[in-house]
């Protein structure tokens, strides 16, 4: 995993306002709160870096508050994204993680239908890491979906890598940036440089790439206010970027995972997950998967 990558995160959470999660962010990094207006009734947070954390409208989240310990429907105040700005992850990953656990402490949680996206900065990207990248996702994604709990409300907005695009990217085996943008438009209509494109709603999304702020964007995460998950998706997202930018090619071909617990271990291991700084990370990235009968015991001994 390579720790100074840069990346961006988008947290979608309800609970509370956008004015309060504001709030509640500025008592952790300090600056300045200002109302940005639009439609998106944006309230942004200027640090004394230069930086400006946005607290921002999104129509996909079901907004909801708490009254008495019970939850009931809210107005679209109550509809909260967390868009950071330009992060890195030894510089501010403690940083974001107590943001995070100011909005809870302040009433934030999620529910079904929020998610996580995360922006890797696609600088360093050539044609060949970029078809790695398709391949690894889609090699894993029956084991990605399972590992990460991908929610059914929300598998519209990350949808599995497409099977024909993967087919023809492998065919053509394409050495410019230009003929993968062809084969990723494939089928779609519309104008390209549309920000809510139809083909963005990806698990890996390379609209941004092309048609964004040359990001390679993340999706399948379900949102959560666990500052320790968060911190293990963003770890997982920079180890594949790592991985794609530095094999000379990724397999297509899905690995066997009767066990699936052993599997996700093991690829985590490969990705560089070693060690007591990511004990935390692996134990997130597979709780929710099974093993066998054998390696239950074998975890318990």
């Amino acid at each position: 995993m390579e720790k100074t990558t840069r990346f961006g995160i988008e947290i979608e959470m309800t609970g509370i306002t956008r004015k309060d999660a504001a709030l509640a962010a500025q008592t952790v990094l300090g600056g300045t709160l200002a109302y940005g207006g639009s439609y998106y009734d944006t309230y942004e947070l200027k640090t004394f870096d230069g930086r400006t954390w946005k607290f921002t409208y999104d129509g996909s989240i079901r907004c909801e508050t708490k009254t008495r310990g019970i939850k009931q429907s809210a107005s679209r105040l109550y509809s909260v994204e967390l868009v950071s700005p330009i992060l890195t992850y030894e510089a501010d990953i403690e940083n974001l993680q107590e943001v995070i656990r100011a909005l809870r402490k302040a009433g934030a949680f999620t529910n079904s239908s929020c998610g996580i996206h995360i922006h890797l900065d696609g600088a360093a990207h050539t044609p060949r890491s970029i078809r790695n990248f398709v391949n690894i996702i889609y090699a894993r994604n029956d084991l990605f979906y399972k590992a990460l709990g991908i929610e059914a409300q929300r598998a519209r907005y990350c949808k599995r890598m497409d099977e024909h695009l993967v087919a023809t990217m492998n065919r053509a085996k394409p050495t410019t940036f230009a003929k993968i943008e062809s084969i990723w438009y494939e089928g779609y209509r519309g104008n390209r440089d549309a920000h809510y494109h139809e083909s963005r709603y990806h698990f890996l999304n390379l609209h941004s790439f092309f048609h964004g702020h040359k990001t390679v964007e993340l999706r399948g995460f379900n949102s959560t206010l666990h500052a320790g998950e968060v911190r293990s998706y963003i770890v997982f997202a920079l180890a594949l970027n790592t991985q794609a930018l530095t094999q000379n090619s990724a397999s297509t071909k899905k690995p066997q995972a009767e066990n699936e617990k052993f599997a996700m271990r093991t690829y985590l291991n490969r990705i560089g997950f070693i060690g007591d700084e990511f004990k935390a990370c692996r134990e997130h990235l597979t709780k929710r998967l099974t093993g066998s009968a054998a390696w239950r015991r074998r975890v318990a001994a």
